[in-house]
C-alpha cells in the first residue's frame, strides 16, 4: 500500500515560554511543499541564515533537550516534543517559524502541538511517503543505557526506565505507532524532573521557564503538581514520546522496532548516526508498514535500578 505525503492545510500560530530561556516565543506552523521535510525558520535573524532542516546530522547539542543548528550556528532548541507531534500526526512537510531560539514548551507534552496540527488540518500531497526500513539490528550503548533498532513490520516503540526513586521505580511501555496511537497513548505525557535538580539548573542559568505548569516535579517521592499524574506510568511514556521525536530526525518514519532502556536524547541521536551510516542496515521504501502486534519482551539487565536521571 502506498501512502502519500502530508502537510498542513493552513498556517496556525501559538505563543509560549521557552523552558530553558524563560523567554516568550511566538511560533507559527506553516504548510510546505512535498519533499521539503520539517524545516525550522528563525524570524529574528537574517533570512539567508534563518533555516535549519530538522535532521539527525543538524543536531548540535543534546543537554537537557535536542537542539539543531545550521552552518551559520543559528540554533533552535527543545524541538523533540514538536517533532514527536509531527511524527504522530503523519506530517512529512512543514515550516516552523519562530521569533526566538527555542520551541515553546507549552505544558511539557506534545498534546498542545497535536491540537495545533488538528486545528490547521492535514492535507495529502502528490508524492508518495518514503519510509526507512530497518534491515538489521543496530545498537548504541552508554554504560548500562541502550538504544536499539531492529527489523519489524511496523513503526514500533518500546521503552524502559529504572529509577531508585520509588515513586518512579521501573516502568516499561510498548506501542505500535498506528493511527491514533501517539495521540491517545503518548501525546499527553509530560516531561519530569526533581525539585533539587530544577533549583540547581536555574542557578546555572538553565530551565528558567521550568515550572509546575510545564513539567512533573517530584520532591523526594511526592508529585508536587496539584492535578497529579495523567497516566500511572507517565514517566516512561514521556521518555517514549521523546524517542518518537528524536527518531523522526532520521528524515522519515522508521519501519522497525525501537527499544530504549534508560536512553535519552544523546543516545537516541548516537543510534541514528550508527544506523544511517551503515548502508547495510536500512533502505528506503514507499511501501507502507503492515499492522503488527505490539512489541513484546523485556530488556531489564541483571543489575540494580540506576540513579535518578533528569527527563
Amino acid at each position: 500500500m502506498i501512502i502519500f505525503q502530508k502537510t498542513l492545510r493552513n498556517s496556525i500560530s501559538c505563543t509560549g515560554v521557552g523552558v530553558h530561556s524563560g523567554n516568550v516565543v511566538n511560533m507559527t506552523l506553516k504548510p510546505a511543499a512535498a519533499g521539503t521535510g520539517i524545516v525550522f525558520r528563525r524570524l529574528d535573524v537574517a533570512p539567508e541564515v534563518s533555516e535549519i532542516p530538522a535532521l539527525y546530522n543538524t543536531v548540535s547539542e543534546l543537554v537537557m533537550c535536542t537542539t539543531i543548528a545550521n552552518a551559520a550556528n543559528v540554533k533552535v532548541a527543545t524541538i523533540e516534543h514538536l517533532m514527536a507531534a509531527f511524527s504522530g500526526s503523519g506530517i512529512d512537510n512543514a515550516i516552523v517559524e519562530l521569533d526566538g531560539p527555542e520551541v515553546p514548551v507549552m505544558d511539557g507534552s506534545a498534546a498542545p502541538f497535536i491540537f495545533l496540527i488538528e486545528c490547521a488540518d492535514i492535507i495529502e500531497q502528490e508524492l508518495p511517503r518514503q519510509y526507512i526500513k530497518v534491515l538489521k539490528e543496530i545498537e548504541a550503548r552508554d554504560g548500562d543505557a541502550a538504544a536499539i533498532l531492529s527489523p519489524g513490520d511496523n513503526v514500533s516503540i518500546a521503552f524502559e526506565i529504572a529509577f531508585d526513586n520509588q515513586r518512579i521505580g521501573r516502568q516499561s511501555c510498548s506501542f505500535n505507532m498506528r493511527n491514533g496511537t501517539f495521540k491517545n497513548e503518548l501525546s499527553r505525557a509530560r516531561t519530569f524532573g526533581f525539585l533539587g535538580e530544577l533549583e540547581q539548573l536555574k542557578s546555572m542559568g538553565l530551565a528558567k521557564g521550568g515550572s509546575l505548569e510545564n513539567a512533573i516535579v517530584l520532591s523526594g517521592e511526592e508529585v508536587l503538581n496539584e492535578e497529579g499524574l495523567r497516566y500511572q506510568d507517565e514517566f516512561v511514556r514521556h521518555k517514549a514520546l521523546d524517542a518518537v521525536g528524536d527518531l523522526y530526525l532520521a528524515g522519515a518514519p522508521i519501519i522497525g522496532q525501537f527499544h530504549g532502556y534508560r536512553s535519552g536524547h544523546a543516545l537516541n541521536n548516537k543510534l541514528l548516526h550508527a544506523f544511517l551510516s551503515d548502508e547495510n542496515a536500512w533502505c528506503y521504501t514507499s511501501e507502507a508498514p503492515v499492522r503488527a502486534s505490539n512489541v513484546g519482551g523485556a530488556y531489564w539487565p541483571e543489575q540494580k535500578a540506576a540513579a535518578p536521571i533528569t527527563a
